[in-house]
């Protein structure tokens, strides 16, 4: 994921940070508590194509 990019894109339903999880190729959104896929290099930052993420995996990014 180019580091500008992540620099310029935001939750589309917060407008809050993303953060890169690279193994699981997602972008997350805490303040939304979803994951957004990264397709072929693409981020699809659609809330429908989103999964939500558990409590476990909020805390463990919050940690970071």
């Amino acid at each position: 994921m180019d580091k500008r990019l992540l620099d310029i894109l935001v939750c589309p339903i917060t407008k809050g940070p993303l953060h890169y999880d690279r193994e699981a190729q997602e972008l997350i959104s805490l303040s939304a508590g979803l994951a957004y896929p990264i397709r072929d290099d693409i981020p699809v930052m659609l809330e429908d194509e989103a999964r939500v993420l558990s409590e476990e995996e909020k805390e463990r990014w919050r940690g970071k």
